[in-house]
Formats: structure tokens, sequence, C-alpha cells
């Protein structure tokens, strides 16, 4: 029988951390994250990383697990995300996976193996050429004509996993949408996964207002520290939010007003494919949880999934 596990899903400044340690203390569990960037040491103020403080004693996992000139896959994650929750699940707690990175927090969850295709490195340099000589925009309309429905899920700065798509479909012959599709198999798990639902407004001005807090907190010292020590843009690492604008402020490409601008903005822009990711999912139970008795119900929820009466 599939374990049970229990999962929180959500955009960026939408509290999915916050529930999943509450959740945690009430249900004997250790949380999970499933951050794609959360994963880097020493980026913590613009990933968001839970301090000790917030953490509330509760163990966390894929935290501060590579370096960030190191390159890391999905299936490195989901191997490693998944000998986390085995062994939670072997000392009898409770998996508690915290997350708005979808593709990864699916390659988990739903046993979705990514990576068992051909490689193609020559023609992975060809599609960097490319990018290099004609843009982003237009290595992203390459993705666009051969597969519309990934080259709308897939942001046109993210210029790795826009190779790996067209890699995917040079090498297969399929779509990338098609070949993650037929990669799908039986669950490892036994989920009850909740989706925070927001108000779109409101969640953008918390979007907002979390940027000027973390630069408050030093996010530009942070990314400064990054850039002095020769950890170049081209990295998996600083292709996240709120490092590769501020790298451009660093490099006199940009105002540090329109960095900051910038950074609102594309952090606005990824809530809302993460949301647009995660609503396709039928798995997924969306709660409000801006009021306690939004909450009360995700715990009643819990103990009823579980079977097991809260810790007091």
């Amino acid at each position: 029988m599939a374990k049970k596990i229990i999962a929180v899903a959500g955009p960026t400044a939408s509290g999915k951390t916050a529930l999943a340690i509450e959740i945690a203390k009430r249900v004997a569990g250790e949380v999970v994250s499933c951050d794609s960037m959360q994963i880097y040491k020493g980026m913590d103020i613009g990933t968001a990383k839970p301090d000790m403080e917030e953490r509330c004693g509760i163990p966390h996992h894929m935290i501060d697990i590579v370096d960030p000139s190191m390159r890391y896959s999905v299936a490195d994650f989901t191997k490693d995300a998944r000998a986390c929750i085995d062994d939670i699940l072997s000392r009898d707690k409770v998996p508690v996976i915290a997350g708005g990175t979808g593709l990864y927090m699916d390659s988990v969850l739903l046993n979705i193996e990514f990576d068992e295709f051909e490689q193609d490195m020559e023609y992975r340099s060809k599609m960097q050429k490319y990018a290099d000589e004609w843009g982003n925009e237009a290595l992203h309309n390459l993705l666009l004509e051969k597969d519309p429905e990934a080259a709308a899920k897939i942001h046109q700065n993210n210029v790795r996993r826009v190779i790996r798509a067209l890699e995917v479909c040079h090498t297969t012959g399929k779509t990338f949408t098609q070949v993650n599709a037929e990669s799908r198999r039986e669950l490892v798990y036994d989920p009850l996964i909740f989706g925070i639902d927001a108000d779109r407004q409101v969640l953008y001005e918390r979007i907002d207002r979390r940027v000027d807090i973390m630069l408050e907190k030093g996010l530009l010292d942070e990314v400064r520290r990054l850039y002095e020590s020769g950890l170049g843009r081209e990295t998996t690492a600083m292709q996240a939010i709120g490092y590769k604008e501020l790298f451009d402020f660093i490099e006199d490409k940009c105002t540090y007003d329109e960095a900051v601008e910038k950074i609102k903005q594309e952090s606005r822009r990824y809530a809302k494919r993460q949301l647009t990711w995660f609503r396709r999912n039928e798995l997924i139970s969306w709660v409000r949880v801006d009021g306690p008795e939004g909450l009360e119900e995700v715990y009643k929820k819990c103990f009823t999934f579980l079977g097991k009466a809260p810790i007091l």
C-alpha cells in the first residue's frame, strides 16, 4: 500500500511554507522543500528560505544541499527528495512537501520519470549559439513552433529548459509535452495535496511587499557576494528571479529602481505560471487559509487522511 504523505502547493508569497510547518507541527511531520532554488547554498534571502526561527523546530530537508556552481537536474532532485521522504516514513513521521516548483513536485509525487531519452550535446551547443546570436525570444519561438504547449509553460529567459525541450523534440521525434505525458507512472506515494487559493490582486501585493522586505534584509549584498565569487549568469542558480536582475544592476545594465521593478514584475508573472501549472493537477484540493476557519479545515482533513489524532 502506498505510504501517505501531505503536500502544500502554491505560488510564490502565498504562505505555503508557513502552512506546511503548521501542518508538520500537528501531525508529527517533517518538511521536505520542493523548490528548485532553495537547494542552493548561499542563496537565502532571494529564495525565501525559512530561517531557524520560522522553522519552529521542525526538521527541513532539501535545503542548502548544492553549491550554486553545480548542475542539479530534475532527476537528481527527484532521487534525493524521495530518499528524504522514505527516510521520514521509515521513522514513522509524516513527510510534508512544500513547494512552488510544479515540475519538481510532479516528478516526486506523481512519479514522473525524466531524462529517459538520448542526450545530444552537439545539438545543445548549437541551440545555445543560436540563442547567443539571435536572442532568447528567437530561441523560444523555435520551441513555440514545435511544441506550443511546452512553450507556454517555459519562460523564454529560462534558456536551459527551452534548449532541453527542443532537444527532446530533436532526439525523440516527439514533443516535449508528449514525452512527459507518456512518462507518467503509478503513484509511489498516496498524497493529500493542498493548493493555496489566493485572491490574485492580494497575492500580487504580497509579492511586491516581499521583494521590498528581501531588499531590506540585504538581497543586493547576497547577490553581490555571489557575483564577486565568479558565479556566472549562465548557471542554473543565477536564473533565479531576483538574482539575474540584480546582476544586470551590478553590471550597470540598468538602474537599481529598474532592477527592483523587474524583480516584482517577473515574480508576479512567475506566480501566474505557477497557478496555471497547479490548476491542471486534479489531485490538488484548493483551500483558503487567510483565516482560522480555513486553517482548521485543512488540519481536520489531514487528521482524517492520516487516520490519527492531532499532536497537542
